[in-house]
C-alpha cells in the first residue's frame, strides 16, 4: 500500500516521501496516528503544494541536528555512583541518568535518543551513541566515578 509520510519516521523515510508499506501497518498504525495519508489524487496535489514548506522544515531540522551534534562532539559526561569494593556499581547508569546529566549541562536530549546496548554497571569510561535527529548520530563519553566505597560487613 502506498502512503505519503506526514512526519519523518526513522525506519520508513522523511516527511513528504511516498513509501510502500504493508496494508495492515498503514491502516492500523500510521493513518490513525496521523503519521501518513493514503496516496490519491487529492493527497498528491496537496503534497505538491506543501513541498516548499516541507523542504524548509527538513532544512531547519538538519540545521538543529548539526548544531546539537557539534555540542555533543568530544563531550564527556561524568557521573558519580556508589560502588562496592571491586568497582561494581550498586545500581546501574541508564540512558535516563545520562539525559538528566546532559540537562544539567544545558543540553536537552530525550532519553530515548540515547542508545545504550545495556546499562553501565561498572566504573570507567564508556562510549555512548546519541541520536541527534535528521538520521544523524553523535558519540559522547560517559565516565562513571566512585562516589563512596561501601564497607563490607
Amino acid at each position: 500500500m502506498e502512503i505519503i509520510l506526514r512526519k519523518t519516521i526513522d525506519t520508513l523515510g522523511r516527511e513528504g516521501e511516498v513509501v510502500n508499506v504493508k496494508p495492515g501497518y498503514a491502516r492500523n498504525f500510521l493513518i490513525p496516528q496521523n503519521l501518513a495519508t493514503v496516496v490519491n489524487k487529492v493527497s498528491l496535489a496537496r503534497l505538491q503544494k506543501e513541498q516548499a514548506a516541507i523542504a524548509k522544515r527538513l532544512a531547519e531540522e538538519k540545521k538543529n541536528a548539526e548544531a546539537l551534534a557539534a555540542k555533543l562532539e568530544n563531550l564527556t559526561v561524568v557521573l558519580a555512583r556508589k560502588t562496592g569494593t571491586e568497582g561494581r556499581l550498586f545500581g546501574s547508569v541508564t540512558n535516563g541518568d545520562i539525559a538528566e546529566q546532559l540537562g544539567k549541562l544545558g543540553i536537552t536530549v530525550d532519553r530515548k535518543a540515547i542508545i545504550l546496548k545495556e546499562p553501565i554497571k561498572s566504573i570507567g569510561e564508556s562510549k555512548v551513541v546519541v541520536k541527534v535527529g535528521y538520521q544523524m548520530t553523535s558519540e559522547i563519553t560517559v565516565q562513571v566515578t566512585p562516589e563512596m566505597v561501601a564497607e563490607e560487613a
